[in-house]
């Protein structure tokens, strides 16, 4: 009787840790899956502002006849960031994707305030129609970029937190849940960590 209960009690423990064991496992699945539906927004957004960028160098290109590497360096910025997002679409928290990407976003910020720069000399581009929505949708763009990169890393800090703590660390380990990255803007580029300022 003795070992019948023995056997029942080891058979119960083995069935706790199993179920405790599945618990951990799905709970960094769904932080891991939360971090990658973050990213998936921030991929929204920047595919948007990634559409507008064209209509604002072509509205512009008629009026900036002299700043001809201006509009070019925009879209080859633009073309660089598309590429970045890309590799980053590929493995979101990647560590060399994230920094990839916000290098190359870092650039495009860059180049737009350029652009912007330059078009604050131009009155009749100022005025233009198109030029000031498209200027608007872009800031608006901007802060919809800003509070999906929020998000996303909020879900990677979360997700972090959670496969690195006693004991989700030891099946983390085990089953290949690596570290994910921030979408971090570096901190020496004070330029790249403003949004282009929009002033019509």
């Amino acid at each position: 009787m003795s070992s019948l209960l023995i056997l029942l009690v080891f058979a119960g423990a083995i069935v706790v840790a199993l179920g405790w064991g599945v618990g951990i496992y799905n709970g960094l699945v769904a932080a891991r899956n939360a971090f990658r539906n973050a990213f998936a927004q921030i991929d929204v957004q920047l595919q948007r502002r990634f559409d507008l960028i064209p209509n604002l160098v072509e509205t512009a290109k008629g009026y900036l006849k002299h700043e001809r590497d201006t509009l070019e360096a925009v879209i080859a910025a633009r073309g660089a960031a598309m590429s970045g997002l890309a590799a980053a679409k590929g493995s979101p928290g990647d560590p060399a994707a994230m920094a990839g990407l916000a290098q190359s976003e870092g650039l495009l910020n860059g180049a737009l305030g350029r652009l912007l720069a330059v078009a604050e000399a131009y009155p009749d581009l100022k005025a233009n129609q198109n030029m000031m929505q498209l200027t608007e949708e872009l800031t608006s763009t901007e802060n919809r970029v800003a509070f999906a990169r929020q998000a996303y890393n909020d879900s990677v800090m979360a997700y972090n937190t959670r496969r690195e703590v006693f004991p989700s660390n030891i099946l983390a380990g085990m089953f290949g849940f690596d570290a994910a990255a921030l979408l971090e803007i570096p901190a020496d580029k004070a330029e790249v960590r403003e949004a282009p300022r929009v002033q019509f």
